[in-house]
C-alpha cells in the first residue's frame, strides 16, 4: 500500500523556469555579465542555487567562479530571486486536479525540494498550492540535498510512514536516484527539467503521464490490495 506521497517542485508541481532566469540574468548584470536567458539557464536548474549560480557564472565567463565570485553571485540572486519568485510561475498541467485527488485518497502529502527554504514556502503559497502539503522539506533543511536521500526520509519522519509505503514523483535523476536510495517507490512526470545523459530513459516504468495519471494509479494500486 502506498500511505503517503512526496513530490519535487520545481520542474514537477510547477513551471518556474521564467522565474528563475530572469533571476540569474538579473545576477549577471549585477556582475557586469550578458544574460543567459531562459533556455540556457533551463539547463542548469535541479541541483539547487548554489550549482545553479555557479553554472550561470561558469557560462558567462567560460571558467568556473571562485569562492569569492560566487558568493556575490549567490548574494545577488537571492536578492533578486526573493522578489521574482512566483512572478511568472505556473502549475504543470494535471497538477492541481491531480493534488486534489490525492487528497480525496486520504494521503498526506509532502513537498521534497533542492530550492532553499527562504523561497520554498513563498513560492508554494503564491501559487495556492501550500494548503495541499503537511510539509515542505528545502534543500537547506537537512545535511544533505537530493539525489541524497536525507530529505525524501526526512519527510517520511514527519508524516509518520515507512519510506518503502512512499511515493516519490519527481522530473529528474535527483528524484530517482533520492527515492531508490530511500527505498522509495519513484515515478517521473515526462515533463521538467533534466540534464543530457540522464538515467530516467533507463526506468520507463516509472514513467507517468501527469500528477492526475499518478493519483488513478494509486487508488487502483491501493483498492486492489
Amino acid at each position: 500500500m502506498i500511505h503517503s506521497v512526496t513530490f519535487d517542485l520545481d520542474g514537477t508541481l510547477l513551471d518556474t523556469i521564467a522565474d528563475l532566469a530572469d533571476a540569474c540574468d538579473e545576477m549577471l548584470r549585477d556582475l557586469g555579465r550578458p544574460p543567459l536567458g531562459v533556455e540556457r539557464v533551463r539547463r542548469f536548474v535541479g541541483k539547487g542555487m548554489a550549482v545553479l549560480v555557479e553554472r550561470c557564472l561558469t557560462a558567462a565567463d567560460g571558467r568556473a567562479p571562485d569562492p569569492a565570485w560566487l558568493a556575490s553571485g549567490i548574494s545577488s540572486f537571492r536578492h533578486h530571486y526573493a522578489i521574482i519568485n512566483g512572478r511568472s510561475a505556473r502549475l504543470y498541467p494535471g497538477v492541481r486536479e491531480g493534488l486534489d485527488a490525492f487528497r480525496a485518497l486520504g494521503l498526506p502529502l509532502a513537498v521534497v525540494t533542492n530550492k532553499p527554504t527562504a523561497f520554498t514556502g513563498p513560492l508554494l503559497e503564491r501559487t495556492g498550492l501550500a494548503d495541499f502539503f503537511v510539509v515542505s522539506v528545502s534543500g537547506d533543511t537537512t545535511a544533505n540535498k537530493k539525489p541524497h536521500p536525507e530529505p525524501i526520509l526526512h519527510a517520511c519522519t514527519i508524516l509518520g510512514v515507512s519510506p518503502q509505503a512512499n511515493l516519490h514523483i519527481g522530473d529528474s535523476d535527483n528524484d530517482l536516484l533520492a527515492a531508490r536510495a530511500a527505498g522509495c517507490l519513484a515515478w517521473m512526470v515526462p515533463y521538467g527539467y533534466r540534464e543530457d545523459g540522464g538515467l530516467d530513459g533507463m526506468c520507463p516504468e516509472a514513467h507517468i503521464a501527469d500528477l492526475k495519471d499518478a493519483a488513478a494509479r494509486v487508488a487502483a494500486h491501493n483498492g486492489g490490495e
